[in-house]
């Protein structure tokens, strides 16, 4: 996998918005004619992605929140934005 550059910002693109989805609990990407089910680890991820927050600050701070090492949770990071990107649900 390539690896994103830690001053990487990634944000949500216009009409992209992450929601509580307070009928069945939890939360959701919702975007134009997409809606994507964010699991706990999802919404920690998507709650930093504000257009401000680089990607080693969103690594940083998760691996204050989950206590575990950075270099341990950054593959997964850059690999689900990566996703959601090629989705069109996170910009770059």
């Amino acid at each position: 996998m390539t690896e994103l550059p830690d001053d990487t910002v990634p944000k949500l693109p216009h009409g992209v918005r992450l929601r509580e989805d307070k009928i069945r609990g939890g939360f959701i990407l919702v975007g134009p004619e997409r809606i994507f089910n964010a699991d706990g680890v999802a919404r920690e991820i998507l709650q930093r992605v504000d257009g401000r927050a680089s990607i080693g600050d969103i690594v940083r701070q998760l691996g204050e929140v989950f206590a575990a090492d950075e270099t341990t949770i950054r593959p997964d990071v850059e690999s689900f934005l990566l996703d959601l990107r090629d989705k069109q649900m996170v910009t770059l």
